[in-house]
């Protein structure tokens, strides 16, 4: 992190959410972690760069994003109810670039948080984090081709939909197999979207 960087928040707040940094020292937010990247739904969608199939696996990601946080390159948040601190899911701001002022974002859900809105109010505050505190202007998510309910929230949060990337992200379960993704990217001048809160 570079001496004129904005410092990385320990948590945001917004709407019943808390969104507060991943601890890789503690147990409760690793199990929390390797059960999110275990559900059948998040394996059909996602294919992480390294398998998490145990919790030393879950730790090792969990040092990596916090990492990442020191260094100023990415940030990593457990999305949990605001009063009971009962986990939701997962977001992050991640490859942050100064130079180009920009970042990509990403997420997931637990299965028993789905269809609540999480994913949309937790991107709806980590957004406007990243334009506002960090001072970005390009904020970019992208998703496998299908993946209507992704798809869905981004364009709730303003991400507008901005091509298929050929064989930019690997086919569920295997390193060996591409498939395609959809792109999607807001600008820091892009309207609030119709409906947003704080």
């Amino acid at each position: 992190m570079t001496p004129d960087s904005p410092p990385l928040p320990p948590a945001l707040n917004t709407r019943g959410l808390r969104l507060r940094r991943w601890d890789p020292t503690s147990d409760a937010d690793v199990e929390t972690f390797l059960r999110g990247c275990s559900d059948a739904e998040f394996q059909r969608w996602n294919t992480p760069l390294r398998p998490i199939t145990t919790l030393a696996d879950a730790r090792a990601t969990l040092r990596t994003k916090a990492e990442a946080a020191e260094a100023g390159t990415g940030v990593a948040f457990c999305v949990e109810d605001v009063d009971s601190g009962t986990p939701l899911g997962h977001i992050g701001v991640n490859r942050i670039d100064r130079a180009m002022s920009r970042a990509v974002v990403g997420y997931w859900v637990l299965p028993e948080a789905r269809g609540q809105g999480v994913a949309t109010r937790a991107l709806t505050v980590a957004t406007r984090w990243a334009f506002g505190d960090l001072g970005l202007y390009r904020l970019e998510l992208d998703h496998a081709d299908g993946h209507e309910v992704s798809c869905k929230v981004a364009e709730r949060c303003g991400y507008r939909y901005e091509g298929t990337l050929r064989g930019a992200m690997w086919e569920a379960g295997r390193r060996d197999a591409f498939r395609d993704c959809h792109l999607h990217a807001r600008l820091a001048t892009d309207p609030e979207p119709a409906g947003a809160s704080s």
